[in-house]
């Protein structure tokens, strides 16, 4: 079978046929309306772990697409018929008109959760969801997403503005510090994450952003390193984090953005 992915050799090699089978269906689906598909997330970061990460995409699509499309796409990515070998599956379908211009809304037409380790569910309406999650993917999409078909990612997706990441960081600081749904190594890692985009201006990998905050913050390298440690195991074997430890960190992580939020104008740092 001819190879379909653009770079495959850039991909883990646990999920390649994983990928081309998605970009496959895709196509089958949408047909001369699938504009791109590319990875955001661990993949792009070059920090997918097997056994622990999701496999995060993003597909945008022409306006002219059809609905029923997007429900005939779902059903053809859900676990039950593409079975995810990742922890999971988080796919989102964008309007190649939306995603073009910078945006602080949830704005996709569709938003697929599937897989072994993840709850079953899908969204065709943006105001079901949390908008942050979308704006942090796709500003990460823009500096590091990984082509898997299509057009290049950078003329397809429009960078968020700096004051929506800054609002999207927050919003994310927020929903990490309520702990409900999350493990505590990836409440520290997401935070070690947002604070290093902070300082430099570009998205790490957790890994890396967490060696940068530790080294600087020796305070916290304790919870950070058991974080990182935990990080190596299976979502199911996940270290347990004090939780006072991991809530002290994320308010602290919450003053950091919102330091380098109010010195943001117009979505430019002040000079």
């Amino acid at each position: 079978m001819t190879d379909i992915l653009a770079d495959p050799h850039l991909l883990p090699a646990e999920l390649r046929p994983y990928l081309d089978a998605l970009v496959r269906r895709s196509r089958t689906v949408c047909g001369r309306h699938l504009t791109s598909v590319f990875a955001v997330g661990s993949v792009a970061l070059a920090d997918y772990r097997h056994g622990r990460s999701d496999v995060d995409v993003v597909i945008v699509v022409a306006p002219s697409l059809p609905a029923q499309a997007l429900r005939e796409l779902a059903e053809s990515l859900a676990h039950s018929s593409l079975p995810c070998p990742a922890a999971g599956l988080e796919l989102v379908v964008y309007n190649s008109d939306f995603i073009a211009a910078p945006s602080g809304a949830a704005g996709y037409l569709m938003d697929l959760n599937t897989g072994p380790l993840l709850p079953n569910r899908v969204s065709f309406d943006p105001a079901d969801s949390s908008a942050f999650w979308y704006v942090i993917d796709r500003s990460i999409a823009h500096e590091t997403g990984r082509l898997l078909y299509g057009t290049p990612v950078r003329q397809v997706v429009a960078a968020p503005s700096r004051r929506d990441v800054h609002a999207a960081l927050l919003a994310s600081v927020r929903e990490h510090a309520g702990g409900e749904g999350h493990l505590g190594d990836n409440r520290v890692l997401n935070g070690c994450r947002a604070v290093a985009f902070c300082r430099t201006g570009r998205w790490l990998a957790k890994r890396e952003a967490a060696q940068m905050i530790a080294k600087s913050e020796e305070h916290f390298a304790p919870l950070i390193d058991t974080a990182l440690r935990s990080f190596e195991h299976p979502r199911t074997a996940a270290l347990a984090l004090p939780t006072t430890d991991v809530r002290a960190f994320l308010a602290w992580v919450g003053d950091r953005v919102d330091e380098a939020a109010t010195r943001t104008v117009g979505g430019r740092p002040r000079d």
